[in-house]
């Protein structure tokens, strides 16, 4: 007879880690204990050593599907004999840490007796149990136990208890339990009038109404949801009136599989992904039959698709169950953020009725509190060829997710580290903000924050630091931002860093981003970060960046020509300002083309003397603006109402023609400070092209192979040079597909090694990864 104590770390707490313990000793007629710490869980363990050397084994290979083992420790000790294997009380322990769950998309179990009717749950809108619900979002401290989330304000009821307390039970400690005898209700609500109705009148009534064309503000897992009938075209152009959000597409959740398959082609992996426990927002290629309002995603080729990851949103969306059929519902509804554009998502139902009243005709409300608000995460899958002729003799690697927002689902869960860190909290940048906090070998990259432009997103910024500094008990010895003198972020950590203050430059920290996104080691690599902005420490505007770096340093091997930005940020929103700003001050002729005949003469005179005279028109290497250009001259849009609407627009329309275009010419230079891609004779040939007629698609085509070329050529370049043959690819430029697939497959045709984000968005939304891996090395 022997003793192990074993200390297990990783996700294991709210996941059904203890009953599986319990379980497995139970199977192996073990005795002891195991218990939850605010460092994770441990066990003593008790038997013959054939039997505790199958336990350890199973706490691996059997664990429960939501728990993530980071490591795993096993100790021989003596002690006297236990009687029988027992779950403990949970132990709190000053300063220490573990990882956190992700919200969970509602289960199989859960939703089969959700429409059972002869299941107490019946219909019941918060059914959950140890595999899904909510986390993250009512989570207030560790250790994870209900009196330390939102769920305190429910008591047990005795059935509730019974199973909560019983260790074979499904819903052993699963903290959020509840029925409809003791948990959270829902209500329909107007603020003109009050209560309209409760439960399941509220459901049906709020299933009408959809119907009806109203537009539902729904109180969900981790904020507010804004939803209409998205075969309504009505419905969906007075929503987007109201949001002030003119052309940026919407996200759609579908009752079913069967329905997006209906509008959208799917792959088995992207069935995968939408079937699976995070139930993201995922970019699908649309049918061109699908039969959904135009203004749903206008102009794109791709719809952002959910499936219901709550109980309540499969009950709306329910299109089978007989007690619900009594009011049909839409088999699609638009499911937009609940906020008026670029503030965040309203969370509290007091908050809600006030700032989304003049947005909602009707509120569904429930009185689960949200501690911490949480987006939906938007992915797509990366199914991009591996060469330029998807070469069978080139290893080919299987479909990956790109992240284009990591959020619900996903955060907090850690990116493991290849090196230890110090205690560092990285600010992120301006734009699609979130922060990360690093301890050990773990960096927490937080939940969606959003832009940096209003007071409510500095204070969801702020909550955001507190809770999490707080959940992984992480008081900062250092503090990462951005060069940026004029990022909120920047002037936050400059206030409050009580620690030492690390500034990283913005296209350094993408780099180191990507780098330990792979789990690299501390290298010099080649890093082509492509952005719209970065600040330079020339006082420039850097976007179209080819690095030589590892952590802890870069030197500027290549970069795009400057060309002046006529009224700086301004011109982001009026992508003609930069076609003839850029025209002006390479001396090129655009008086002809079609985009400048609609312009007013004044206007454009003002543009071309700010170009000329360098007036407010700050110099840029950005290939973001580049390709707003582009758009520009090739007539794709002279202004634009969301980021990056204008290369987006660009590149669905280049895909067709992208297979046999051939690129556009360019020039490189090498100069005393590295070398410079020229664009006068890329932008001159863009402008002939327009002038003979080309399709906007062609001419894009040509744009994109053109930069893919430059890119190679550069990296070639540098190879010889420094003996460089790996290259990380980061910035929001990245998550173009077209330029992604052309240029990654150019690489590894000539022997490059192609590092891409696994884990973390390539946008800003992964930039405090790479801040805080760059503090860490100074």
């Amino acid at each position: 007879m022997k003793t192990h104590r074993i200390h297990i770390t990783g996700i294991v707490q709210g996941v059904g880690f203890r009953p599986f313990v319990y379980g497995l000793a139970t199977r192996l007629g073990l005795r002891g204990w195991v218990n939850n710490t605010s460092a994770g869980v441990d066990i003593e363990v008790q038997g013959a050593e054939e039997a505790l050397q199958a336990f350890t084994a199973a706490l691996r290979q059997e664990a429960p599907p939501l728990a993530r083992l980071d490591s795993l420790e096993v100790t021989e000790i003596e002690r006297p004999p236990f009687t029988q294997f027992e779950i403990r009380a949970s132990e709190a322990i000053a300063g220490a840490f573990q990882p956190i769950a992700a919200d969970v998309a509602l289960c199989a179990d859960c939703e089969r007796e959700l429409f059972d009717p002869a299941d107490r749950r019946y219909l019941y809108p918060f059914i959950n149990c140890t595999n899904c619900g909510p986390r993250f979002t009512i989570i207030q401290d560790l250790p994870y136990d209900r009196p330390q989330t939102t769920m305190r304000a429910f008591p047990l009821c005795p059935d509730c208890a019974r199973e909560y307390h019983d260790p074979l039970d499904r819903r052993f400690h699963a903290q959020p339990v509840a029925c409809p005898v003791c948990g959270p209700q829902i209500w329909l609500e107007q603020p003109s009038r009050g209560r309209l109705a409760e439960n399941l009148e509220a459901l049906l009534a709020a299933r009408r109404l959809l119907r009806q064309g109203q537009i539902l503000a729904i109180k969900g897992l981790g904020g507010f949801h804004l939803a209409c009938d998205a075969a309504n075209p009505a419905a969906v152009e007075t929503l987007r009136r109201r949001k002030g959000r003119q052309g940026k597409p919407f996200a759609l959740m579908a009752a079913d599989l069967t329905t997006v398959e209906r509008y959208c082609h799917i792959s088995p992996e992207e069935r995968r992904l939408l079937t699976g426990r995070e139930k993201p927002i995922l970019l699908l290629n649309r049918r061109p039959e699908a039969g959904l309002a135009e203004s749903v995603a206008p102009g794109m080729d791709t719809l952002g698709f959910m499936l219901p990851y709550t109980p309540l949103h499969r009950l709306l969306l329910d299109q089978n169950d007989p007690t619900l059929a009594a009011e049909a519902v839409p088999p699609v509804l638009v499911m937009t953020s609940g906020n008026f554009s670029e503030e965040p998502i309203a969370t509290d139902n007091g908050e809600a009725l006030e700032r989304l009243a003049p947005l909602a005709d009707v509120f569904l409300l429930h009185n689960r509190d949200i501690h911490i608000r949480c987006d939906d995460s938007v992915v797509r899958i990366d199914h991009g060829p591996q060469t330029a002729e998807d070469d069978p003799a080139i290893v080919h690697r299987p479909p990956s997710t790109i992240y284009l927002r990591r959020s619900r689902g996903y955060a907090p869960y850690p990116v493991h580290l290849p090196f230890e860190t110090r205690p560092t909290l990285a600010v992120g940048g301006e734009l699609k903000n979130t922060f990360c906090l690093t301890r050990e070998k773990y960096a927490f990259l937080s939940h969606h924050i959003g832009d940096m432009e209003n007071a409510e997103t500095y204070a969801s910024f702020e909550q955001g630091v507190e809770h999490l500094s707080r959940l992984f008990r992480v008081t900062p010895e250092r503090v990462a931002c951005d060069l940026h003198p004029g990022y909120f972020t920047t002037s936050w950590a400059e206030q409050n860093a009580a620690a030492r203050l690390v500034r990283v430059q913005h296209h350094h920290a993408h780099i180191a981003a990507c780098m330990a996104d792979n789990g690299l080691e501390n290298r010099p690599l080649i890093g082509l970060a492509y952005d719209g902005t970065g600040y330079g420490p020339d006082g420039a505007i850097w976007g179209g960046e080819i690095l030589i770096a590892d952590y802890r340093a870069y030197e500027r091997a290549a970069h795009l020509e400057y060309l002046p930005l006529p009224g700086g940020d301004a011109a982001i929103r009026h992508p003609w300002r930069i076609a003839l700003g850029y025209a002006s001050a390479l001396g090129l002729d655009v008086s002809r083309l079609p985009f400048l005949q609609a312009i007013e003469a004044q206007a454009a005179a003002v543009v071309r003397k700010q170009a000329e005279r360098r007036l407010n028109a700050p110099p840029t290497s950005s290939l973001g603006r580049l390709f707003d250009a582009v758009a520009a001259l090739a007539g794709v849009r002279a202004d634009v109402t969301y980021e990056a609407q204008a290369a987006i627009e660009l590149e669905v329309l280049s895909r067709p023609y992208a297979a046999q275009a051939a690129a556009f010419p360019w020039s490189l230079q090498e100069t005393g400070e590295g070398l410079v891609i020229g664009l006068g004779d890329l932008l001159a040939a863009v402008i002939a092209a327009v002038e003979a007629g080309a399709p906007a698609g062609e001419i894009g085509a040509r744009f994109h192979r053109a930069v893919a070329d430059f890119s190679l050529e550069v990296c070639r370049r540098i190879r010889r040079r420094a003996g460089l043959s790996a290259v990380a690819l980061s910035g929001g430029v990245w998550q173009n597909q077209l330029l992604l697939n052309l240029t990654r497959a150019a690489l590894q045709a000539e022997g490059f090694t192609v590092f891409f984000h696994r884990q973390t968005p390539p946008n800003d939304g992964g930039l405090a990864l790479g801040q805080a891996a760059v503090a860490n090395h100074l």
